[in-house]
């Protein structure tokens, strides 16, 4: 059930994202969730996308270096405490979460949280067990 987000390493210079954010959209590529980090030089553009096959074509044509990878993505309840309860369900499978972020979806009720863990499947499965709702491709494409 993972879902595929695009990691890209763009230089840290004024311009850079709108860019990538133009080619996306000159190709129909619908943004779901993003986050960035960055150094003095450089920076890692993390997307979630409506179709992760052609953004990974047309940017990887235009000379970015792309990789993609499978995390986890989770709905949690939109309340103090959610969070940490998803989190907590990991720590007791004794799952790594390298990184996290979140996005709001068309909804009051629900945040969508991307997790990038040592090992998907058995996040997926200790999550699944402890009542929350995973998020699969088909969902993004919804939103």
């Amino acid at each position: 059930m993972a879902i595929k987000q695009l990691t890209i390493f763009v230089q840290n210079k004024k311009g850079a994202i709108v860019s990538i954010t133009d080619i996306l959209a000159e190709n129909n590529v619908n943004l779901r969730a993003l986050s960035i980090a960055e150094t003095e030089d450089f920076g890692i553009l993390r997307l979630i996308v409506n179709d992760d096959k052609t953004a990974e074509r047309v940017l990887s044509e235009q000379g970015y270096l792309i990789k993609t990878v499978d995390v986890v993505g989770v709905k949690i309840g939109d309340a103090p405490g959610k969070l940490t309860s998803a989190l907590d369900v990991l720590d007791e499978a004794d799952i790594n979460v390298e990184y996290l972020y979140a996005f709001m979806a068309r909804t009051e009720k629900h945040a969508y949280v991307v997790l990038r863990v040592e090992d998907n499947n058995s996040a997926e499965t200790a999550l699944e067990k402890a009542g929350f709702h995973l998020i699969t491709e088909a969902d993004i494409n919804k939103l």
